[in-house]
């Protein structure tokens, strides 16, 4: 990792927290400001507020939570990525690394914790970043070094990882009760796109109907946000 220098003073590297609950943005802000070569330059609770923060402030670092609301930090991902593609991202997360880091690093993620590492396990992953390394844990790492070499038989440990990103989200939104012509208002999407990866839900998970659908949604949205 390179040092800046201008004169005789140390430039930090910028950090930009997305995450949808205050006290969390606070947190990690403290966390990370205590670092010498670290300083937290803004924070968003929601995409829209990101998007035109980081557009201002230019951080080295974005630290994003993949549950915005209802909107998913993927996307998020997606678009910083595009548009940023020198910045890098760590996603900071409660919910399974086995579902949702590799569909993080597909979409321009440099790395994935979860939120119940300690402390200075986000400064660690932080620096490893910046050095330009890829940050997972050992258990995902070797889960994924497995499946390159086994690539020809994926075998899923929940029928959930087999759903595409949009699936995956329509699926949430799903189990928060939302009904169809809702969740394409949520999701900017038409009626008929969202009936299709409804339909596409219920082929790879094996659903007879649509209420079976609703109860493993429900049940699986539970489970995920008690973790």
């Amino acid at each position: 990792m390179k040092s800046c220098m201008v004169g005789s003073r140390k430039l930090k590297h910028k950090i930009f927290i997305v995450d949808d609950h205050p006290i969390m943005r606070q947190g990690l802000a403290q966390l990370i400001n205590q670092e010498t070569d670290f300083t937290v330059c803004g924070d968003a609770g929601d995409i829209r507020e990101a998007l035109k923060a980081i557009a201002k402030h230019q951080p080295d670092i974005a630290i994003v939570d993949i549950s915005l609301g209802h909107i998913s930090g993927i996307r998020l991902i997606e678009e910083l990525s595009d548009h940023y593609p020198d910045l890098s991202i760590l996603v900071l997360s409660m919910h399974d690394e086995f579902i949702y880091a590799e569909r993080c690093l597909k979409a321009g993620a440099k790395g994935y914790i979860m939120k119940h590492e300690p402390p200075e396990e986000v400064i660690s992953a932080l620096k490893k970043i910046l050095s330009g390394e890829i940050y997972v844990s050992d258990r995902l790492s070797s889960r994924l070094l497995h499946k390159l070499v086994h690539r020809k038989s994926e075998v899923y440990s929940s029928p959930v990882e087999s759903l595409s990103n949009r699936e995956l989200e329509v699926f949430q939104l799903i189990g928060r009760g939302m009904k169809t012509r809702k969740i394409a208002e949520q999701l900017n999407l038409s009626v008929k796109t969202v009936e299709t990866y409804i339909d596409h839900i219920k082929k790879k998970m094996h659903f007879d109907d649509s209420r079976n659908m609703f109860l493993h949604a429900v049940k699986w949205l539970m489970k995920e946000n008690i973790k």
